[in-house]
């Protein structure tokens, strides 16, 4: 981790709870390194899912992976404002240049109005009796959930959008897809 720097672009690789991958990102381009998160940012990164399904994201983005929370946050930078997807998930590692994390499927959308909607509840379901998550695995995700909602409803600093136009001016500095 020592050799890690601003600048650095990284994979992303997101798995399932039984270590298959689900789906990889192409771009995330480290701007922050913090005591207990890292920030990268992406524009129109190039997503692979599992299924052999190709997309390119649709707008420029800020990354929040968290070393001991149980979700990432995706600030996405609309032309309408900005909107989060938070993925409820495992705390991140970096291998071989490569973001890993394990997803939980419930999501928490939030909406550029600031409303909000928990998504995903079925697959959860589904995933949890397949994969035969441990109870310790349900109680982190559900507070996990629940905690990320708080984190939301009290303000907290990931949602704060001067920060993330902030980010996203570092992410064009250090890109080479200029601005959006």
């Amino acid at each position: 981790m020592d050799d890690i720097k601003i600048g650095d672009n990284f994979q992303m690789h997101c798995y399932k709870h039984d270590s298959t991958i689900c789906r990889t990102g192409s771009e995330a381009i480290l701007l922050d390194i913090k005591e207990d998160y890292m920030v990268f940012g992406n524009n129109k990164s190039l997503i692979i899912k599992s299924d052999g399904k190709i997309r390119r994201t649709r707008e420029p983005a800020i990354l929040y992976f968290f070393k001991d929370k149980w979700f990432n946050v995706i600030a996405q930078i609309k032309d309408e404002g900005i909107s989060y997807y938070c993925n409820i998930a495992s705390p991140y590692i970096i291998e071989d240049g490569t973001i890993k994390y394990i997803d939980y499927d419930l999501d928490l959308k939030i909406y550029t109005d600031g409303k909000y909607k928990i998504l995903d509840k079925m697959e959860y379901k589904y995933h949890k009796k397949l994969m035969n998550y441990p109870e310790t695995i349900d109680r982190i995700v559900n507070e996990s959930l629940e905690e990320l909602i708080k984190l939301y409803e009290n303000g907290y600093f990931l949602f704060d959008s001067e920060l993330n136009m902030q980010y996203l001016n570092e992410y064009n500095k250090l890109s080479n897809k200029g601005r959006i």
